[in-house]
């Protein structure tokens, strides 16, 4: 594919999985953009004729964090990627994305993008796809091998560089998506559920990969339903429920502070609890005592004062909210 002349608009050629690649010259520098979010939007909407798909949606990312972007199918999630990638057009709203506007021809070099849906063609090997998106990225050619075999062995395909697509299984292909999205160290890697094919294997060594890139100052906007992955490598999430965002920041953030406990007493009467009623909300489960929204220092002296009672201590179970029911919790009823 030959480039297009200066005079000529800027072809943008999207990859089924890999960099938005850039088919025209481009000008500018990234100095001085390091400074700003990766990733902001100020009231970001998208219309389809008489569906809403997104709704006001407003978020900041920085610079070197893993930032997951939870919600339930129809939530707008897809919506937003595309939008951020500048595949769609808004129908209102602000985006910046590494502290340029959505479109910009620099910028787009420095995205990384895994989509959920993707195929490539099955008569290339996996090295003849990724020498093909090199090229597109309009990476030096004497860099290409190298920065073929780089990424092969990253996803752990190296083994297999030279084998047709066609005889690929899914999760060997999500993870040559994955390799794709790799190519020319990206500053910004927006991957969109890069774990939904793979065993727990290739899950483990995606979530390698994305601790990688965080450690080498990349950012990384992860759209997953996947609770799993989230807890395991996010550093801040954003959960969005019909197009808005319900709730952002860090997990500790999202599921509060509140812990509870499980306690199994004996040798006290059928109402001692009452003594201690302040420090939580209490409720009864079976042979368990179920203490909700307790501080977590306030168990060792609740235990001490049962047993000043007199009471037999036979089992203490710290529990805290888990990402799920929080996620339910803020979605609200089905």
């Amino acid at each position: 594919m030959s480039p297009t002349s200066s005079a000529e608009q800027p072809r943008i050629s999207v990859s089924h999985a890999g960099r938005l690649a850039v088919m025209a010259s481009t000008n500018g520098s990234a100095k001085g953009r390091t400074s700003s979010p990766a990733v902001h939007t100020i009231e970001l909407r998208k219309q389809y004729r008489r569906t809403c798909a997104l709704e006001g949606l407003s978020m900041t990312v920085g610079r070197g964090e893993v930032f997951g972007f939870l919600g339930p199918n129809g939530a707008g999630k897809t919506t937003a990627v595309k939008l951020l990638l500048g595949l769609v057009r808004p129908t209102s709203g602000e985006t910046m994305v590494l502290g340029a506007p959505v479109g910009d021809r620099e910028t787009r070099g420095r995205i990384g993008y895994l989509p959920e849906l993707f195929r490539f063609q099955g008569w290339l090997s996996a090295r003849e796809v990724l020498l093909l998106h090199c090229r597109l990225l309009r990476l030096a050619r004497q860099r290409w091998q190298a920065e073929a075999g780089r990424v092969l062995e990253i996803v752990g395909l190296s083994e297999r560089g030279d084998d047709k697509v066609a005889a690929f299984s899914k999760g060997m292909q999500q993870r040559l998506g994955l390799a794709v999205a790799l190519l020319g160290d990206p500053e910004l890697v927006m991957l969109d559920e890069p774990t939904s094919a793979l065993d727990p294997v290739g899950r483990h060594q995606v979530r390698e990969v994305i601790k990688q890139l965080r450690e080498r100052g990349a950012t990384v906007f992860l759209n997953t339903h996947l609770l799993e992955e989230v807890e395991q490598v996010c550093d801040r999430v954003a959960v969005i429920d019909k197009g808005r965002s319900v709730a952002t920041g860090t997990l500790g953030e999202i599921l509060g502070h509140e812990s509870s406990v499980r306690l199994k007493v004996t040798g006290l009467k059928e109402d001692w609890w009452l003594k201690f009623a302040d420090l939580g909300r209490w409720a009864v489960d079976g042979d368990w005592f179920v203490v909700e929204a307790i501080e977590a220092a306030q168990v060792p002296e609740l235990v001490r004062a049962i047993v000043s009672l007199g009471g037999d201590v036979a089992a203490v179970v710290p529990e805290r909210k888990t990402l799920e029911d929080r996620f339910l919790e803020l979605l609200g009823p089905a």
